[in-house]
């Protein structure tokens, strides 16, 4: 199995995250694609996946640090982009639920940062937090300017009828713990209703710890009672989920594995 959207780099792995990593194996992950959020996240997940056959990374500013977003930060998303194992620009996009960024800053460097993507020919990994038109608005005029590129919804949060829409425009969308909570009604009609050919698992480690275990500190292996969760709700067999998913996984971001 494939965790598709985790944060190792993240404070609460400081204690144990080299033991926590050399248990891939033992876990059954076959890999895990850690995100950047800012240029120091960006980093360390360069450096992560350096050090470790199991890591990849993904690199980007998230919408909250927009308004440090720069010049200088550009050239060296640039320059970390051309590293062994980067394979995404994200997380981007837009979040105006906390607004830890102004609403016009975040829409103008999340665009540069669509128009970055494409020129870096990198899959993308989208943020979007109450804001779903905006964020949807974007991301159709980018994909009619440029429909060969690939872009996936991150921890998608939006209605069925805004999954589908993301469908027809060919993106991938992704679920985590999310799904698993009791109140979260959408959540699974979307589970259920996503092609299976454009569906991904992820942690978002160490966040959103799915049930049983919420309250508890996320990580990639949890990514199993996602899956689980999932394939009971479409009656499908577990492993026939992991395996598919882990095919869309290795699609979406070009990964040889």
């Amino acid at each position: 199995m494939i965790d598709s959207h985790a944060h190792l780099d993240d404070q609460k792995f400081n204690k144990d995250q080299e033991d926590l990593i050399g248990r891939f194996d033992e876990d059954g992950l076959e890999f895990v694609v850690n995100i950047g959020s800012d240029i120091e996240t960006s980093r360390a997940s360069v450096a992560l996946a350096q050090k470790y056959e199991k890591i990849y990374a993904a690199i980007g500013i998230h919408p909250h640090d927009a308004d440090s977003y720069n010049e200088k930060i550009e050239q060296e998303l640039i320059a970390l982009s051309k590293e062994d194992k980067v394979v995404a620009l994200g997380e981007i996009g837009l979040d105006y639920y906390y607004d830890n960024s102004p609403r016009e800053v975040q829409k103008e460097v999340f665009e540069r940062q669509l128009e970055l993507a494409h020129s870096l020919n990198l899959p993308i990994v989208i943020h979007s937090r109450e804001a779903t038109k905006d964020t949807f608005d974007r991301i159709k005029n980018h994909l009619e300017k440029y429909p060969e590129d690939k872009v996936l919804i991150h921890c998608f949060s939006g209605s069925l009828e805004t999954m589908k829409e993301y469908i027809r425009l060919g993106c991938y969308i992704a679920l985590g713990g999310a799904v698993t909570f009791k109140n979260a009604r959408v959540p699974k009609e979307v589970a259920i209703e996503v092609p299976l050919d454009r569906l991904l698992l992820e942690t978002d480690s160490p966040y959103l710890t799915p049930e049983p275990l919420r309250g508890k500190r996320n990580e990639p292996s949890y990514v199993r009672y996602v899956g689980d969760f999932i394939a009971n709700l479409r009656k499908m067999n577990l492993d026939d989920l992991l395996e598919k998913t882990a095919e869309n996984t290795k699609e979406f971001y070009g990964i040889q594995a």
